[in-house]
């Protein structure tokens, strides 16, 4: 397992470097998972952090910001 300085790094890339959209999609993704949703990569929701799981899930391209956004 990667250290998460290097999983933060593969995921700010997805995300075109951009700070601004990867804490938004982290937050999201993170209560999302808090609420219930299934885990996408193989983590324990009870070992890891949250906002963790969601940089591994971003990081591996299993999110993406279009997933999260909400059509009104």
């Amino acid at each position: 397992m990667l250290r998460i300085e290097e999983i933060t790094a593969k995921a700010l890339k997805k995300m075109n470097n951009d700070r601004y959209k990867l804490s938004l999609v982290v937050a999201k993704r993170a209560e999302q998972l808090a609420n219930g949703a299934t885990c996408l990569v193989e983590l324990d929701k009870n070992k890891v952090k949250l906002t963790d799981i969601a940089l591994y899930e971003i990081a591996n391209d299993k999110i993406t910001l279009e997933g999260l956004v909400e059509i009104s």
